[in-house]
């Protein structure tokens, strides 16, 4: 059977080789190609994207993942001449992929530009190289998206710049307003901008000059002011009005400049609006008495605020570990270099997984290792018996514990007192003689006893039938 007579029904019994010999083979049918179009291995999907028979609308579908191979066919001369529009079949990320390839032609450029999907002639918006004229029609393009994108283009004509500025969707006219070759003129219109947003895009800008500066203090959005505010090229009387204003977002905006006079501190701290003490919490220059009152602070916000330091006051640590989020003290007992202190408050927290947590820290001393093999709760018992030198005493105490898993616990562990291996082989317990049977450092007599176990679990791990 020769490759044109190939039944389409049937491809899924070629090998790999014959995939491969049939999406190449000249006299490929259409019908052939469609079907070997999607054939899992990219190899075959190649060749099928290069095929002149390749039928257009599965070239429309190969073309996200092989637009070099489509834009390669030497079948499509003859498809273009036959179905100029051809690429309006292609489904959208077909098309944005040959527009991706860097000297795709003109014809793709045309193609794209009359495509009905916005994201298409979006893609064709940010591309490299394109004429001026090209640029001008996607800058008057129905899709704000499109226009949008124009706007965001590195170099534009002062006059479609203009255009664009006063278009009648603000998310162009915020592209707009953060170009750095804005003309003057323009500037000041996007001071007085309808939308909040605009005015905030240009409240950004670092070459914003003193007069419009001044107007946007006017300024009824907070979000504009909050922009404002957060310059560090404010004068200085701007500043502290910004820093006492009614709205929190403004005031706590106003605290993350650089440097804030002393009195404006004590002020934040005592603010009705937990995101402006939050602010004070992020800054680098409270005082440990500022701290020390945040960390007692109402809001869990102001609280969380804190935990971002690493410079906190033990007065401060010990504060938080009486928050009522677990995760914060969670936060808090995972942190290095604490205090004796704050180690000896977290030993009496209520939650047992925070007590659990100290058993692994390398610096929380036998002394507490040992109260917290005391504990009420097992699996917090259970974890001393994990930790990597409890010491012969807490081992033995953990080896007599009433729960079974903490003396499992205890007999897998390598400092084990060999004088406690016995009486742990003689366990009602059957995993904790299991642990035992499983030791290499098992005495010979405990390793026979164990072999002749009840439990076929214990004796298997014992080395017996």
């Amino acid at each position: 059977m020769t490759f044109s007579e190939l039944d389409p029904r049937s491809l899924t019994a070629l090998g790999l080789e014959g995939a491969l010999e049939a999406a190449g083979h000249t006299r490929a049918t259409s019908d052939t190609l469609s079907g070997l179009s999607a054939h899992p291995d990219s190899r075959v999907r190649a060749l099928v994207a290069r095929h002149p028979n390749t039928p257009p609308e599965i070239l429309g579908t190969l073309a996200a993942g092989f637009p070099r191979d489509v834009l390669d066919n030497p079948g499509l001369p003859l498809i273009r001449l036959a179905r100029p529009s051809f690429l309006s079949m292609f489904p959208p990320e077909g098309v944005i992929a040959l527009l991706g390839v860097p000297d795709a032609s003109n014809w793709v450029l045309d193609g794209a530009a009359r495509h009905e999907d916005f994201g298409v002639r979006t893609a064709l918006a940010g591309r490299v190289g394109l004429s001026a004229e090209r640029v001008a029609s996607l800058g008057a393009d129905a899709g704000w998206q499109v226009r949008e994108a124009v706007a965001k283009r590195p170099e534009l004509p002062a006059t479609l710049v203009r255009q664009l500025a006063a278009d009648d969707d603000y998310d162009v006219r915020k592209a707009v307003a953060v170009r750095p070759d804005l003309p003057p003129d323009t500037l000041r219109e996007l001071v007085k901008d309808p939308h909040g947003l605009v005015r905030s895009s240009v409240a950004r800008r670092l070459d914003l000059p003193l007069d419009c500066l001044l107007t946007l203090t006017l300024d009824s959005d907070p979000d504009v002011l909050a922009t404002l505010a957060r310059r560090m090229d404010l004068p200085g009387n701007v500043r502290a009005w910004l820093a006492s204003h009614e709205e929190p977002l403004v005031r706590a905006a106003a605290l993350q400049a650089w440097r804030v006079p002393a009195p404006w501190l004590g002020r934040a701290a005592l603010d009705a609006d937990p995101d402006v003490r939050a602010a004070l919490a992020r800054r680098p220059d409270p005082t440990p008495e500022t701290l020390t009152a945040l960390s007692n602070d109402e809001s869990e916000g102001v609280r969380r605020a804190l935990l971002e330091r690493n410079d906190l006051p033990e007065a401060a640590i010990v504060s938080l570990l009486r928050s009522p989020e677990q995760d914060i003290r969670l936060h808090i007992a995972s942190a290095e270099g604490l205090s004796d202190a704050v180690l000896n408050t977290l030993l009496t927290d209520s939650d047992p997984s925070i007590r659990t947590l100290l058993t692994v820290r390398p610096d929380i001393g036998a002394t507490r290792l040992a109260r917290l093999a005391a504990d009420d709760n097992a699996e917090v018992r259970r974890a001393v018996a994990y930790a990597e030198a409890p010491g012969a005493d807490v081992l033995t105490g953990l080896a007599a514990d009433p729960n079974a898993g903490v003396r499992r616990a205890a007999a897998l562990h390598a400092q084990l007192p060999a004088a406690l291996l016995p009486a742990l082989a003689r366990d009602p317990d059957g995993g904790v003689r299991m642990m035992i049977a499983g030791r290499a450092d098992l005495p010979d007599e405990l390793r026979t006893q164990l072999q002749a176990d009840p439990d076929p679990s214990v004796r298997l791990d014992a080395g017996g039938n």
